[in-house]
């Protein structure tokens, strides 16, 4: 704010300045650096600060917080070292550094972390949904590659899979369908659909694994599921829409289908013949007391039930999944593939003879080219990397990046996601006070963030999680969605102000009185005893993760220094003055001189209380 200065000001409680200006007028500001004549005095500093950076700018935190919100988009917790990293560099560099990081994959980490359990139970139970989250946890707390773990993470929101369906007994099929996030996070859409469309964790979720081809006599019809899943969640959605995500409209002012249930059923004979990969048969010996009967194909005692067990020499159609290996894609039986010609919903005709894996192809090719695709998905993505009501105008940016990322290519994902993070509505100041400028943090990242942001100290360097509690009490771990259509629709509205406003709040579908008090102490039980824990019985060795909260116990006596360092980390300069009066009054509580545990308790309550109040849950 520009000043005109004649005489002298006093500035607050703490700071008198006085300006000697020889009676003349003259236009300048204070602050940043515009000091010059300006003597400053405080009746305190902390150590190794001086009165004088209030006016230079070097004791500003604008910059700081301006990078933290940027890393709570683009990361699911980032701490001190990687925000001066984005201060240093810049926003633009730091997201092409992370294009170039490798990724960290979850099934070479939950195959390392079962050859561990069986190494000291043999017979242990898995890979089974609970090794999935030991190996979801293990690597995105040691991992590097943050940008593409938050991407790949949105997308398992979009494309989902769920440990609530038999796959929760396969924890390497999720683990290799969640690779497929990981890998293609920077890649382009056209291949993660693909890729998802034959993976057989999709295929099992939503039945087209196995889906047979038209009998009329047996009155055998193809499934219909992911036929109209991939288009109205994953690809086009249920009604046309203009570049900025907004509904076209016919001649009577109706919004347009993009499809009906004839073209579902269109859709569904080319997902039909497609099989699964038998894994390899076990190569221990058969125990004697167990007998196999007659047959050519090798066989093998199940060495839990102590039955015999057939297993087929080569892979084909029809094999349930006990025996299929969920990590490579399904190939096609052209021999139950669905003949004939094939009318998508504009008329496009797709009919390969005698290569239905190239029709599949022809599909998800015409899907992705449909000019939905790019609103669509950049609406979603949107939504969970920044805010959920994003602007016609935002959605319109990010749809166009996806449609030419400025050299003729659809679908880069490099060229969206930096559409979304470096968009003016991303990251300008204004947009604070928007009507609509943020989001509720999901409850899942909420955890996540507190684990990543603050160091830790492990007992045996695991950061094994079961994440049962998450998901039982605040009703949300990945891939644990109650249904393909998430935990959220895009489109949700709870009850009160912002339905009347017109707006959307996804997240508020998992807020209700019981997940709202499990979440405090989810939060309580992370910051006062075991941050994470290992399921498996390591005793009597400790196997858990604490907070190394240490550095700012030293800063905590000077409550004003910890809630400003802690606004740094967590709420990204949007703490309130009410909070931040909260904040103090509480702290200064919390003291006694007979030692230092003080420190201990009120450096986790600061944090505590900044974690369940309404300016870190609805983040702007």
């Amino acid at each position: 704010m520009k000043k005109y200065i004649q005489r002298s000001i006093t500035l607050g409680v703490f700071i008198a300045a006085s300006v000697y200006t020889y009676g003349q007028t003259y236009n300048d500001y204070l602050g940043g650096g515009h000091n010059n004549g300006v003597v400053i005095t405080s009746s305190s500093s902390v150590s190794g600060t001086s009165p004088d950076n209030t006016f230079n700018g070097l004791g500003m935190n604008s910059e700081y917080m301006a990078a933290s919100r940027f890393l709570g988009q683009a990361t699911m917790g980032a701490n001190r070292a990687e925000i001066k990293k984005v201060l240093y560099i810049g926003s633009k560099a730091w997201i092409d550094q992370q294009f170039e990081t490798p990724a960290s994959l979850l099934l070479p980490q939950l195959n390392a972390i079962m050859a561990e359990i069986r190494s000291k139970n043999p017979d242990a139970y898995g890979p089974g949904s609970v090794h999935f989250n030991y190996a979801w946890w293990q690597t995105n707390m040691t991992n590097n590659d943050l940008l593409r773990q938050k991407v790949a993470y949105a997308l398992s929101q979009i494309l989902v899979v769920s440990s609530n369906s038999d796959l929760d007994g396969g924890g390497d099929w999720m683990a290799s369908y969640y690779d497929i996030f990981i890998n293609r996070a920077f890649d382009n859409y056209r291949d993660i659909l693909l890729d998802v469309t034959r993976h057989p964790a999709m295929g099992y979720y939503l039945s087209h694994i196995n889906n047979p081809k038209t009998d009329t006599i047996l009155n055998i019809r193809p499934d219909e599921n992911f036929a109209r899943e991939v288009m109205q969640l994953f690809s086009i959605g249920l009604f046309e829409l203009n570049m900025d995500g907004s509904r076209r409209k016919d001649a009577n002012g109706q919004a347009i289908p993009t499809y009906n249930n004839k073209d579902i059923k269109e859709m569904a004979k080319i997902f039909t013949g497609m099989y699964g990969i038998v894994r390899p048969c076990p190569d221990e010996e058969l125990p004697a007391e167990c007998t196999c009967y007659g047959s050519d194909n090798p066989a093998y005692c199940d060495s839990l039930s102590m039955t015999c067990c057939w297993w087929p020499k080569e892979s084909g159609f029809g094999y349930g999944t006990y025996v299929l290996d969920g990590t490579q894609p399904m190939k096609m039986s052209e021999n139950d593939h669905e003949p004939g010609p094939k009318r998508m919903p504009d008329g496009t005709i797709i009919e390969v003879p005698g290569n239905g894996m190239a029709e599949v192809e022809q599909a998800i090719e015409y899907l992705f080219n449909h000019p939905n695709t790019g609103p669509f998905i950049a609406y979603r993505l949107i939504q969970r990397i920044v805010k959920s009501n994003p602007t016609p105008g935002y959605v319109a940016r990010v749809a166009m990046a996806f449609n030419d990322n400025g050299q003729g290519v659809r679908g880069d994902m490099q060229a969206v996601i930096t559409a979304i993070l470096l968009d003016k509505e991303a990251w300008e100041k204004d947009d604070y006070f928007d009507h609509a400028p943020g989001k509720l943090r999901e409850p899942f990242l909420r955890y996540v963030q507190m684990s990543r942001t603050f160091p830790n100290k492990t007992d045996q360097n695991r950061y094994w999680y079961n994440g049962y509690y998450l998901r039982e009490t605040v009703k949300q771990h990945v891939l644990a969605a109650p249904s393909v259509f998430n935990f959220y629709l895009p489109t949700y509205q709870p009850a009160g102000d912002i339905t009347s406003a017109g707006l959307v709040a996804p997240e508020f579908k998992l807020h209700n009185t019981a997940t709202s008090i499990a979440y405090i102490n989810l939060i309580h039980q992370g910051l006062f005893n075991n941050l994470l824990h290992s399921w498996e019985d390591t005793s009597p060795d400790p196997d858990g993760v604490y907070l190394d909260l240490d550095a700012l116990e030293n800063i905590c006596n000077d409550a004003e220094s910890l809630i400003n360092e802690l606004d740094i980390l967590l709420t990204h300069g949007q703490l309130t003055d009410e909070t931040r009066h909260i904040l103090r009054e509480t702290l200064d509580a919390v003291y006694w001189n007979t030692d230092s545990q003080y420190k201990y308790y009120r450096v986790r309550l600061a944090i505590f209380l900044i974690m369940i109040s309404p300016d870190y849950t609805c983040v702007r």
